[in-house]
């Protein structure tokens, strides 16, 4: 275990951002942290790196990345924040070398290794360049390098693919994959569903500070709803009415070309409900799906 939340609580004034939050991350997972602007991600993120203290309730890590004190040890712990922190008027390499001297990385591997990851996220020609001189984007890519350019134990990465186009979204998201293979816990929140849901190994869905759900994607699947959903075209206008009151359908929602998004529970008898189905209208298509993320996460708040 490299992390563990037992019960965090953290109120500012009159709002409670954290709700008595628990969660565990293992060695060598991606944890990824999901939910709606504000539920309390940020600010959890903040408390597991010791930014802020929770009120109540207590953060374990493992002593693998703690000093006698108690404290991280800035070595071992990566962190790509919210807000960005780069010196604007620095060149891209003298950035990145100082941040690594930070953590206790000598300066010859420092610059070897950053040379590298400047190649593999397509920034060489700009490592002399001043910081200011980038686009968003980039600056965001170095942003990233200087959070685990020191190779840490554990990754603590704050909305890592904000700020990217889909290519370069793709690029973060295999650069993480890579270091969790290489043996680097990560912990990453983020709202790009189809990306966590590729690489996340294990799922903690907050709303108001609290979980909602958590597990693997398998296993947030049949807690939410269920493990499959059936996907109906019919031709003309379904008896919808009848569809809800079939047994083992728990939802039904319309698709965006006049088809059907059909829920069942996990004890369901396929056989009837496909009856049931059929009896409501003509079938043109029929086929079975599996739950995305994004609609575990569009379900999980409209219940909540």
């Amino acid at each position: 275990m490299m992390l563990k939340l037992d019960n965090i609580s953290k109120t500012f004034r009159t709002v409670k951002a954290v709700d008595g939050l628990s969660m565990e991350v293992g060695d060598g997972e991606i944890v990824a942290l999901l939910g709606p602007n504000g539920a309390g991600k940020t600010t959890s993120v903040r408390m597991i790196v010791q930014i802020i203290q929770p009120d109540s309730g207590r953060i374990h890590y493992s002593p693998d990345i703690t000093e006698t004190s108690g404290e991280v040890r800035r070595d071992r712990l990566g962190y790509l924040p919210e807000e960005r922190g780069l010196y604007q008027e620095i060149p891209v390499i003298r950035n990145l070398l100082y941040l690594a001297g930070l953590r206790g990385v000598e300066p010859d591997v420092a610059r070897k290794d950053a040379l590298e990851w400047l190649e593999r996220l397509e920034l060489t020609e700009r490592a002399d360049e001043k910081v200011s001189a980038l686009s968003k984007g980039n600056q965001q890519k170095v942003q990233f390098i200087a959070s685990v350019l020191h190779k840490p134990r554990l990754a603590v990465l704050d909305e890592p693919f904000s700020g990217f186009d889909p290519i370069n979204q793709e690029r973060i998201s295999s650069a993480i994959t890579d270091l969790r293979n290489g043996g680097m816990t990560i912990l990453l929140s983020a709202h790009q569903m189809q990306l966590v849901e590729r690489i996340a190994d294990r799922i903690l869905l907050i709303g108001d500070g609290r979980e909602l759900l958590s597990g693997t994607l398998s296993e947030i699947r049949k807690k939410m709803i269920a493990a499959q959903k059936l996907s109906v075209e019919y031709d003309g206008e379904p008896m919808t009415v009848a569809i809800r009151s079939i047994p083992g359908i728990q939802d039904v929602e319309s698709g965006i070309n006049g088809g059907l998004s059909v829920y069942m529970t996990e004890d369901a008898d396929l056989n009837r409900v496909l009856k049931g189905l059929a009896d409501a209208g003509r079938i043109r298509n029929l086929q079975t799906a599996d739950i995305s993320l994004h609609e575990i996460y569009l379900h999980s708040f409209r219940k909540s």
